[in-house]
């Protein structure tokens, strides 16, 4: 069983939207979860990244996760937005460094960070999710 992690910082734009992405896939074998460096648990998957996601006929009832010691056990691979997010857990759980990669890293061998659209329209919502969809396309070849 893979169990991946996507990780980023409120919990309410990235990494809600390549959880849904993902698990609208039903791949056998895979269990996917999110969760945020700086969440604020229980906190609704922002209205632009909800709309973007339905635009595509995705429905995805999500709760904002801050990210612990229980997720990060759970986890097979955790997959971060951004470098600064990698660091961070890596700084507070170091055992998590062999599974912890950027999204970008994982799947395309790449050092840049997914675009942040939080705060944004929904023209960019749309764009970060377009780029989430390419790279969890990439992943799913990488896991199977």
């Amino acid at each position: 069983m893979k169990r991946i992690l996507f990780v980023c910082t409120g919990n309410t734009c990235r990494s809600p939207m390549a959880e849904a992405l993902l698990k609208a896939r039903n791949i056998e074998g895979v269990e996917v979860k999110s969760a945020g460096v700086y969440a604020f648990p229980g906190s609704e998957a922002s209205q632009h990244a909800k709309t973007a996601l339905r635009e595509k006929g995705i429905e995805h009832s999500h709760s904002a996760s801050l990210l612990n010691q229980e997720l990060i056990d759970w986890a097979t691979h955790i997959l971060t937005m951004t470098a600064g997010h990698k660091q961070i857990i890596i700084e507070n759980a170091p055992q998590a460094f062999d599974k912890t990669y950027t999204l970008k890293e994982f799947v395309m061998e790449t050092d840049h960070d997914v675009s942040d659209p939080f705060g944004s329209s929904l023209d960019v919502y749309r764009k970060t999710l377009n780029e989430l969809n390419e790279l969890v396309d990439k992943l799913i070849d990488r896991l199977t």
